[in-house]
């Protein structure tokens, strides 16, 4: 019982609300990008943003953690980065002849993990135990990373020079996938415009919450109700992926747990405290895609996993209202 008035008590619609005002005050033309952004904020969860450069990716994770105050640091991924440099040190300190932690940039609300394919697979895992266990083991020792926490990625498509593709066990941490795609023509008209005098970039905006009220709607959040139904459905899904012969790897059980975490944030931040199947159809794209290895004979003929994932929403029965 105490989920639900935890529930009634933080106005979680009205955070996603302010939250994103805010933002496209730096992102124009993005509403649908900055407002899944946001659900996998107030999910818990952590973003990959996949596009080519110089669409915005590095600005949305910028404004997100300048708009919700707290620590925030950005990371550029390059080949010659080091696991220390993201997780932290234990250096020798002579005056007290012991060993000392040194926190590395992953300990902030905030990680903006700028172009993550350009390092090295050695340094990317370094997050594997940050994104998944909020914590960092150095030498033995852990450490809890604050809350909430946040690592925000920016990828550039595998097929430009200097990049790794990301390894299936990292993928699978983030929450989401999320591309940019480049501007409709009315929103990028009012981008020239607007650059220049008077421009708001990222660094001019103001907190508008505190990571306390984030971390006070996230567990809002999970007292919005799933019926039994929804919930074996989002299984049905996800062991759907897994028998599909286009797919040599299906949606993992961290996949569905996922699925249902991104949809009760997105049905309170449009202010209800129930997911409807709709919300479940809505965010599987960007949840679940990431998560699916296309089979090499699929590949060859072009098969993508967004094309597997429709065929199986189109398959899978949808529960009826009160059903």
């Amino acid at each position: 019982m105490a989920q639900p008035a935890a529930a009634r008590r933080v106005d979680v619609a009205g955070l996603f609300e302010v939250l994103g005002r805010n933002v496209e005050r730096v992102i124009q033309g993005k509403r649908d990008q900055i407002h899944l952004a946001l659900v996998c904020l107030f999910a818990e969860g952590h973003l990959l943003i996949e596009d080519v450069p110089g669409v915005g990716k590095t600005s949305l994770a910028k404004a997100l953690a300048r708009s919700i105050g707290g620590a925030s640091h950005r990371i550029q991924f390059t080949p010659d980065l080091l696991p220390s440099d993201v997780i932290g040190v234990s250096v020798w300190n002579r005056a007290t002849s012991e060993f000392e932690f040194r926190p590395g940039g992953v300990f902030a609300h905030v990680v903006l993990a700028d172009e993550i394919n350009r390092a090295s697979p050695k340094t990317q895992s370094a997050l594997l135990e940050a994104m998944e266990e909020r914590q960092v083991t150095v030498d033995a020792h852990s450490w809890a990373l604050p809350r909430p926490f946040l690592v925000m990625a920016t990828q550039n498509p595998v097929e430009l020079e200097g990049t790794y593709p990301l390894p299936e066990a990292q993928l699978d941490r983030f929450l989401m996938r999320l591309p940019m795609g480049y501007p409709g023509r009315d929103a990028e008209m009012a981008i020239l415009e607007t650059h220049g005098l008077g421009h708001v970039g990222p660094d001019d905006l103001q907190p508008v919450a505190t990571p306390a009220e984030v971390a006070a709607a996230a567990d809002a959040i999970t007292g919005v109700h799933v019926a039994a139904p929804l919930r074996a459905y989002v299984v049905d899904v996800v062991n759907a992926t897994r028998r599909d012969p286009e797919l040599a790897l299906g949606v993992s059980p961290r996949g569905a747990l996922a699925l249902q975490r991104a949809a009760r944030s997105f049905a309170a931040g449009a202010g209800r405290d129930y997911v409807t199947p709709d919300d479940v159809k809505a965010l599987a794209p960007t949840v679940l895609t990431h998560r699916m290895l296309v089979a090499p004979e699929a590949e060859l003929r072009g098969v993508t996993a967004e094309d597997v994932l429709e065929r199986v929403l189109s398959s899978v029965a949808v529960p009826r209202a009160g059903g």
